[in-house]
C-alpha cells in the first residue's frame, strides 16, 4: 500500500499519526544523545528536514510526550530499551523564530520578545505554589513584548533554570530558524 508523503509537513507527530511516508531518521535521537555535546548546531541545505527533526527530538524527549511510545513504536529508537525509558523524561523549550520576518529592527525586536512571551504563558503553572520566589514571580509576570532588553536577554535562561528546578532536570532547548530574523535584515 502507497503512502502519502505529506510534503511540507514538519510536525513528528502528524507525520507519524497520519501514517505519511517517513524514512525513519531516530538513529539521529542515539547519535546525538551519545555525543554528550552542550550544544549542537545543525547546518543543512533549506528543505533538508531540520525543521522535522527538531519536532522528532521534542517528541521523544519532552515530558510533554511522556507516555507516547505510539510515535516511535517500529522505528530504529525504540529497539533499546534504554532508549525507551529516556523517551519523555526531559522538559524542552522548541523555539522557531521561522515567523519572524519583519522589516524593521523594533519590529523585529518586539515579535521575539512576543515568541518568548508565547513560551512563558505554556508554563504559568510556575507561578503556583513556591518553586519561584516572589522576584522570580515578578521577573516571571513582566516577560512580555514589550519588556526591557536586559529582561529579554535572560529570559530564556531563566524559564530553563524554573523548569530545571521544577522537573529535576536539565533543560533541553531547541532553537529553529534562528537566523531567519537576521536574513530578513539583510534582505530588508
Amino acid at each position: 500500500m502507497a503512502r502519502t508523503v505529506g510534503i511540507g509537513n514538519q510536525d513528528f507527530e502528524t507525520v507519524r499519526e497520519k501514517e505519511y511516508f517517513y524514512i525513519d531518521k531516530t538513529h539521529f535521537i542515539r547519535q546525538w544523545w551519545e555525543s554528550g555535546d552542550h550544544v549542537t548546531l545543525i547546518t543543512r541545505p533549506r528543505r533538508f528536514g531540520k525543521t522535522l527533526n527538531m519536532s522528532m527530538l521534542e517528541k521523544f524527549f519532552s515530558v510533554k510526550y511522556a507516555g507516547r511510545s505510539d510515535l516511535f513504536e517500529g522505528l530504529s529508537i525504540w529497539n533499546e530499551e534504554k532508549y525507551r525509558q529516556l523517551q519523555g523524561t526531559y522538559p524542552v523549550l522548541f523555539i522557531s523564530f521561522a515567523d519572524v520576518k519583519e522589516t524593521s529592527y523594533p519590529q523585529t525586536r518586539k515579535k521575539i520578545c512576543g515568541i518568548i512571551r508565547q513560551l512563558y504563558d505554556r508554563y504559568r503553572f510556575l507561578l503556583d505554589g513556591n518553586l519561584l520566589g516572589e522576584n522570580e514571580k515578578k521577573d516571571f509576570r513582566n516577560v512580555s513584548a514589550t519588556m526591557q532588553d536586559y529582561e529579554a536577554s535572560g529570559s530564556v535562561r531563566a524559564l530553563s533554570d524554573y523548569l530545571c528546578r521544577y522537573y529535576g532536570q536539565k533543560v533541553i532547548i531547541l532553537l529553529d530558524e534562528y537566523d531567519t530574523p537576521m536574513q530578513e535584515a539583510y534582505v530588508n
